[in-house]
């Protein structure tokens, strides 16, 4: 053959294309995998309740105008009676919020997602009411309103189990809907005021409430001033939103926050009084889920830190990059020990570490991700080390081989934990490796080997040619 190189190389990359369409079969069990989860979540927060979002409470009064416009003028004038519908809001001066959140982990069958039950007191403050006091916009005018209502939007309210209102002490009856435009999910209740001279007094309302959610509770601070106190016996809070909290505690086994904001640094309450939906919710555009034009918000999502199938995703990531090392090893050992390793072996071995990636994710799904993670990489160890003894030729060649296997998973598993510098640990593992690579080929003349696999082939090839003969 006049170019033996051709025969080793194109196995090499037929070997190396199979193990690539084989990681895009793992990963697409993993994306599936994935999937099913979500469809799990999603089917909970159908049975349940769904992520949480309040809005609220604000005032709100429904008032119309009666008044009469001439058309024409002289004897061909005609009076015609007219009427306009119009809406006047009020935000809170002061909103109060203390909750604590009690975790409630639902199965849906091997998956878990994590519900809650929040027990939570929302305080609201009006200064005073004159914002309610409708004037005539023509001459002459009649101004007639309904009572003021007291208005609290929940994204999901099938999720409220009890709610109980007071309006400066006094208990009042709370209805199911808002009838408010943009926001009709939630609760509402009707404030008969003695009088008009009423609106220019202070108001104190008071919501005691029991809300059913999964995953994620946020609020919108539409107040003036806006204060969060929030406590959960989950110790794996995700905080988002348009603020983080001003001050917070994660312990052991649970986490409190506090999260205080002001109009002045909020455009919630313009948002809300302009009738803008709620970002990212409540039935809110594709504009509003981006945070532009919509009602701010800000909370937290109870998280699962350890997704399996987050980090089993990351793993195939890194599959291409073990096999090229794993191959680089062994064909180190070829060229150290002068041995010949097949095609075959090398498909094997790429098998056996495909295979790996596979057993992580199925087994992270009963187990927990540490010990299905321990127990895939000893497997496959064991198993490349046992073939390894037999291609090497020796048990001593096998045993290094699989330590080598053992410090390559080792080092897959930091990559996995250190999230913000895997970049960092990824980089270092491969200087690492091409300097290992460099020092035990130093010495390597590749010409002479180059030559001496080329005579090999030659004279193999003679050998068949005088056989036929």
């Amino acid at each position: 053959m006049r170019f033996p190189w051709i025969g080793r190389v194109m196995p090499m990359v037929a070997v190396v294309l199979v193990l690539v369409w084989a990681l895009s079969m793992v990963t697409d069990v993993v994306r599936e995998r994935s999937a099913r989860q979500q469809e799990a979540a999603q089917n909970v927060a159908d049975s349940l309740a769904g992520e949480q979002t309040l809005v609220g409470p604000w005032l709100v009064r429904e008032c119309i105008e009666r008044y009469r416009t001439q058309q024409g003028e002289g004897r061909d004038a005609v009076w015609r009676d007219e009427q306009r519908s119009f809406t006047l809001q009020a935000a809170p001066t002061q909103l109060t919020a203390n909750a604590s959140a009690g975790i409630e982990a639902r199965q849906r069958g091997i998956f878990k997602v994590n519900g809650y039950v929040l027990e939570a007191q929302v305080e609201a403050v009006w200064a005073n009411l004159a914002v309610l006091q409708p004037l005539a916009a023509h001459e002459q005018g009649n101004v007639t309103c309904q009572a003021p209502r007291w208005v609290m939007a929940v994204s999901d309210p099938r999720g409220i189990r009890q709610a109980a209102l007071t309006v400066d002490g006094r208990p009042f009856q709370i209805e199911a809907g808002t009838g408010h435009a943009a926001h009709r999910r939630g609760m509402s209740a009707s404030l008969p005021l003695a009088g008009e001279p009423g609106l220019g007094a202070p108001l104190r309302t008071t919501l005691k409430l029991t809300l059913v959610g999964t995953r994620h509770f946020a609020m919108a601070p539409i107040g003036e001033a806006n204060q969060l106190t929030l406590g959960a016996d989950w110790p794996h809070p995700s905080f988002d939103g348009r603020f983080l909290p001003t001050t917070r505690t994660v312990a052991a086994n649970r986490f409190d926050a506090t999260w205080q904001v002001s109009a002045l640094a909020s455009n919630a309450r313009d948002s809300l009084l302009a009738g803008k939906p709620l970002c990212g919710g409540d039935g809110g555009s594709v504009a509003a889920a981006s945070g532009a034009g919509c009602i701010e918000h800000f909370g937290v999502a109870f998280i699962d830190p350890v997704n399996p199938y987050v980090l089993g995703d990351r793993a195939t990531k890194y599959g291409m990059l073990f096999i090229v090392l794993t191959f680089v090893a062994v064909g180190l050992v070829e060229v150290l020990r002068r041995l010949r390793v097949h095609p075959v072996q090398y498909l094997l071995v790429g098998a056996a570490l495909v295979v790996f990636f596979l057993l992580l994710v199925s087994l992270s799904e009963p187990w927990p991700f540490e010990w299905a993670y321990l127990t895939a990489a000893s497997a496959c160890t064991a198993l490349l080390a046992f073939y390894a003894r037999h291609v090497l030729g020796g048990v001593r060649p096998g045993l290094v081989f699989g330590a080598g296997i053992a410090a390559l998973y080792g080092a897959l598993y930091v990559l996995l934990r250190l999230e913000q510098n895997s970049l960092l640990m990824g980089s270092l593992l491969l200087f690492a490796v091409l300097a290992a690579v460099m020092a035990l080929t130093r010495r390597v003349d590749w010409y002479a080997l180059a030559a001496a696999r080329s005579t090999v082939a030659v004279d193999a090839t003679d050998v068949g040619q005088g056989s036929e003969a």
